[in-house]
């Protein structure tokens, strides 16, 4: 059998022919262990370089995972410090309307008051004057004396609010009815911090709901004479 040269006994341990010509060249033909040599080291540079490039790769893949992660950090801080801004400027303008809320019920109070002063002449919690009543005939004997029904001039008024405390004032009797909801109004603002919702009229008993065309009738008309006792309901705003 003849004897196998360098380049055959290389392609027979597996080495392509390629690398087992290219490495008996690089090597001068020195033999199959000088060859042999060579191709392994070239593999073991190829591993090398390889778990080199890994490696890089792997530190970028990492150097890149921390930078999205900085940027969604930096978003997300973005976006509370955007909606704690939005906040504050939602209170701020809850705030200025509420102001201006309170400002138009303090103007539509004093509104209210110069009217009332305007329309019976003094302020809403003055008393009326006691007006004299008209002198009847004079009956010639007592058995032909007929029933008199007695007139009163003026109506003791208290009223219900919602909270369980009262308000108590006395009205003329041909004062409307509108006078005393617009003196329960004015003492709500002033001494219970609201006032700023329409308020309904109820009597008590029997129950009754007071229209508005019930405001502009006097209160001996609606039987509220000499006194009564009102309950103040929320209006619904048509």
């Amino acid at each position: 059998m003849a004897e196998l040269t360098a380049l055959e006994s290389l392609i027979e341990m597996g080495f392509p022919r390629g690398r087992a010509e290219k490495a008996l060249a690089l090597t001068g033909n020195q033999g199959i262990e000088a060859a042999m040599d060579w191709m392994l080291e070239l593999v073991a540079q190829k591993q090398r370089e390889r778990e080199e490039r890994e490696e890089r790769e792997a530190l970028e893949r990492e150097r890149q995972r921390r930078r999205q992660g900085q940027e969604l950090s930096a978003a997300r801080q973005r976006l509370q410090e955007d909606e704690m801004r939005r906040a504050a400027e939602e209170r701020r303008r809850e705030k200025a309307e509420e102001l201006a809320a309170r400002q138009r019920v303090r103007e539509k109070i004093e509104r209210d008051k110069a009217e009332r002063a305007k329309k019976y002449g003094g302020s809403v919690g003055s008393q009326p004057p006691p007006v004299a009543p008209e002198p009847g005939p004079v009956p010639s004997s007592p058995s032909q004396e007929p029933p008199t029904k007695r007139e009163y001039d003026q109506c003791r008024i208290q009223v219900r609010l919602p909270d369980g405390t009262s308000l108590t004032q006395t009205f003329r009797a041909r004062e409307q009815l509108a006078a005393v909801r617009l003196y329960v109004e004015l003492h709500r603002g002033e001494e219970l911090g609201g006032g700023q919702d329409p308020v309904q009229l109820l009597s008590g008993f029997p129950r009754r709901a007071f229209s508005e065309a019930d405001m502009e009738r006097p209160l001996q008309e609606l039987g509220l004479v000499p006194s009564a006792v009102l309950i103040v309901a929320k209006k619904c705003p048509s």
